[in-house]
Order: structure tokens, then C-alpha cells, then sequence
């Protein structure tokens, strides 16, 4: 209920109103409840008819809690469809999402039992990583930059502590070997030359040779996959010809607000990042929220309360962007908006 009101600052509520919003079965130990966080001074209570308006300091102390637990299976808000999350290897749950009338991760699995290379795109924080990672337990990832070399899919020769040198095999050749699905994250960052090492290893061919290392031959087992990520936004990211061709999918991957809902972000929060996303998508901005910044915003609120958590975000904006940003933040939270900054004492 804290964080409900929280996620409303400004916004009188009547009991019934959030009774239905929280899907409760009793208005009467809401409206208890209410005028105990009253009486703390968590929230103001206006009667004839009642209404009830969170203060600084409910929102503050909301700021402390933790997010809602999902309710069981069973209730009614199980009954409506809420999504069950799936394990990720770093242990973070995965709320799988709508796709070709299925869900993203059962979509990715399929792809991969037909060897159908897929392009995830979008913008950074979205959720490529987290639903590739959702999808293949197995997955195998390449982290790319303009800095990254063929070495780094296929491996190269190490010094040894006691002299010498030893080959050591690179992600591309192990999950080949392995049958596992290799990640190649911000693909387009990596130069088409380096690339090009991947071609033979995604078409009908399945091999490639160590040419650096006894022109050794390495033959992909079966479940052997090659998928790829690309910001188009980021600097420096080129999408040739080539490489998207090799991709017979191209997804986009965009945030999902309502599960940022369902994960806890506020209603404030979420409101802002949906009127910035459509000024990023009209060209207006560079830059907007997405779910890894709004789940970030509910972690800071956590642990500083709200106040500090919307500056942050506010500050994590680009420089070009920042004003616009506040502003919209302003407009969605009602408050003066300065970014989280160390200085002189006022």
C-alpha cells in the first residue's frame, strides 16, 4: 500500500481506489491501514470524502521496501496470465515476453533447433542479453568493441609460467565443439574483417580452420548456434550487408513498461520513460530509459529513497539530452529535479 501511494505523489486516493488498484478483498482494513500511515505522518488524510496523499516521508520510508512478491498461482492475478520467470545463469529471473504468438525465450529455442541465426536489435538496456542468457543456459559470449580481433573467437597462443607458449581455444571454436549457443554481443561494434571468421561457421559448411594454429579443422556439433546483438544508437555501430545477411531473424527488442510495472518501478517512473522513448523514437533524443535504468532506479530508491533515486536517473542522462530529460521527469514526479552531485555544503 506504501508503495502504491509512493508511486502516486500529488495523486489523492480514496480508499476503494486503491482497493481495486491492489485487487484486495477488504476496503474496510485498507482504509485502517490508511489512516495508521496517517497518523506516522506518511500520509495526509482529507475527509468528506476521504482521501489519502503520500507525503516526503512515505515516500521516503517506501523507498525502503522491498517490491511486491508475485502472489501466488491461484489468485486472481495469477488467473489474468502473469508471466513465470525463467533462472538466468547469474541467478536474476527472466520474465519471458510476447512474441510470434509465443513467448521471446520459446521463439529463441526454436530458432536454434532449425539453425536459424537471429539479430537482436535495439537500444542498450532493453533485455537482449538477459532473454539470450534466459533462453540458452549453455550460451557462450563475445563481448564486442572496434578493439576486438579474430583472436578473440578462436583463441591464440599464452605465455606459460615456466616459458613457452600454449594455444588456448576461444569461444567460437569451444562452442562449436561444445554444441553450444554463442552470444555475439554489440556485433556491429566489431570490424567486418574480424567478422568474416564467423561466415563459414554459420552457413551450410559448419567448419572453419585454425590457420594460426596447425590449420587445424574444427567441425560445429549439433546444437551449435550463432546469435548476435546491435544498439543501432550507439556510436561507431555499422550494420553491413554482409552481417545481416548472414541473419535469416531480426528482432527488435524494446522495454517492456509493463513488466517494468509488475517488477515494481514506480508509475511515475515508467510514465516518464514512455514519453521520453517516444521523443528517442520521433529522433528528439539520443537517449531514454529503458528497463535496465528503471530497474536501477527502483535498486537506488531502495537503498538512498526516492528523492535521490529520480536525480540519479536524471543524471544518468547524456549531456544533450539532460534537460529535456529533467523536464519530463519533472512533469511525471512534480518536483525540482537536480542531478545527484558532490559539493559545497548549502
Amino acid at each position: 500500500m506504501a508503495l502504491y501511494l509512493a508511486d502516486h505523489p500529488g495523486q489523492p486516493l480514496s480508499p476503494g481506489e486503491i482497493t481495486k488498484a491492489l485487487d484486495v478483498p477488504s476496503s474496510g482494513a485498507v482504509f485502517e491501514a490508511l489512516k495508521r500511515m496517517a497518523a506516522a505522518g506518511y500520509a495526509t488524510h482529507q475527509s468528506n470524502p476521504h482521501r489519502f496523499t503520500v507525503t516526503q516521508a512515505g515516500i521516503d520510508a517506501a523507498g525502503a521496501l522491498p517490491p511486491p512478491t508475485p502472489r501466488p498461482a491461484g489468485s486472481s492475478t495469477a488467473r489474468h496470465g502473469r508471466r513465470q520467470p525463467v533462472t538466468r545463469p547469474n541467478g536474476d529471473p527472466y520474465f519471458p515476453r510476447k512474441l510470434a504468438g509465443s513467448t521471446d525465450v520459446d521463439v529463441l529455442q526454436r530458432l536454434r533447433d532449425k539453425r536459424i541465426p537471429v539479430l537482436l536489435y535495439g537500444p542498450p538496456g532493453t533485455g537482449k542479453t538477459a532473454v539470450a542468457e534466459a533462453a540458452f543456459p549453455d550460451l557462450l559470449t563475445v563481448a564486442g568493441t572496434g578493439d576486438t580481433i579474430v583472436e578473440d573467437f578462436v583463441g591464440n597462443f599464452i605465455p606459460l609460467p615456466d616459458g613457452g607458449y600454449e594455444y588456448v581455444y576461444g569461444p567460437l571454436v569451444t562452442a562449436m565443439r561444445e554444441g553450444r549457443a554463442l552470444l555475439i554481443d554489440d556485433a556491429t561494434l566489431i570490424p567486418p574483417k574480424v567478422l568474416a571468421v564467423l561466415y563459414p561457421a554459420m552457413d551450410g559448411r559448419r567448419v572453419i580452420t585454425l590457420t594460426g594454429y596447425r590449420n587445424e579443422r574444427v567441425e560445429a556439433a549439433d546444437g551449435f548456434y550463432i546469435l548476435a546483438g546491435h544498439n543501432p544508437g550507439v556510436h561507431g555501430a555499422i550494420l553491413t550487408e554482409a552481417l545481416a545477411s548472414r541473419f535469416d531473424v531480426h528482432i527488435e527488442v524494446t522495454t517492456d513498461f509493463d513488466l517494468a510495472r509488475h517488477l515494481g518501478v514506480p508509475a511515475a517512473a515508467v510514465q516518464a520513460a514512455i514519453r521520453l522513448n517516444a521523443d528517442l523514437d520521433a529522433g528528439k533524443l539520443t537517449w531514454a530509459p529503458q528497463l535496465r535504468e528503471l530497474l536501477g532506479f527502483t535498486r537506488v530508491r531502495k537503498a538512498l529513497g526516492h528523492k535521490a533515486a529520480v536525480a540519479n536517473l536524471a543524471g544518468r542522462a547524456p549531456e544533450d539530452d539532460r534537460t529535456e530529460v529533467i523536464s519530463a521527469l519533472a512533469a511525471h514526479f512534480g518536483t525540482d529535479i537536480v542531478p545527484l552531485r558532490v559539493g559545497p555544503q548549502r
